[in-house]
């Protein structure tokens, strides 16, 4: 008996893995903002074509991640700052909701408690970018509350998008620092059921963010003369 070959994956099956995986890579602070894509690097490193990879970097585009320059190749994005308030208005609505309708026996539950813990290893190691890394990963199993897979596909390229703005910021410790306990306490008040608790909470939270980061962003444009 021959086993048959299994298809190779659709084009644009193999496009959306290649978007994702590039999206991961951003989310975690693998590329910084401003840099340059090599496609002949990435086409190799990832096994696939150059035509999947522009495909990809099409998508990317329209989500605000990268931008093609002419004659000059791909660049990963650098967020302005009207796109930085945005964000967060998106994370506001998202994030508070989900928080506040949150199914009592859901299994993000469970991965917000393994990035929390990530989050505590790395604090104790000095590793401020893996902070950062736990602290995406502990907001992304946040919106997973909410049971949307639509909603998890909209906001995992706003949570790449955010990781852009941290990484022009070049200062990990400054940025995620105090948000480590207070991630900590929306763990605590959701697990406890505290739903409301936890809302406000992480209302305040990243209405705090909100204006840190901007403050920072604006003078690390100002001293760069960088435009999003």
């Amino acid at each position: 008996m021959t086993t048959a070959t299994p298809p190779a994956l659709p084009a644009e099956t193999l496009s959306e893995r290649v978007v994702e995986q590039l999206r991961q890579s951003i989310t975690q602070g693998v590329f910084a903002p401003g840099q340059r894509l090599s496609e002949q690097a990435l086409s190799d490193d990832l096994g696939v074509s150059r035509n999947t990879l522009r495909e990809a970097f099409r998508t990317l585009a329209k989500d605000g991640l990268v931008k093609h320059a002419p004659n000059r190749g791909v660049f990963v994005a650098i967020p302005s700052i009207a796109s930085i308030i945005d964000i967060y208005r998106v994370r506001r609505l998202i994030e508070c909701q989900a928080l506040a309708q949150a199914y009592p026996r859901h299994p993000a539950k469970k991965r917000m408690r393994t990035a929390v813990q990530a989050a505590l290893r790395a604090r104790e190691t000095g590793d401020w970018p893996a902070v950062g890394t736990a602290n995406m990963e502990f907001h992304m199993a946040v919106v997973e509350l909410a049971d949307s897979e639509r909603l998890n596909g909209m906001f995992a390229p706003v949570l790449a998008e955010l990781r852009l703005a941290f990484g022009l910021l070049q200062d990990a410790e400054f940025l995620h620092a105090p948000y480590v306990d207070m991630n900590v306490k929306i763990l605590e008040a959701t697990e406890a059921g505290r739903y409301a608790e936890a809302a406000t909470t992480l209302q305040d939270y990243l209405v705090h963010s909100e204006r840190i980061v901007l403050a920072v962003y604006a003078r690390r444009l100002a001293e760069t003369g960088a435009v999003g």
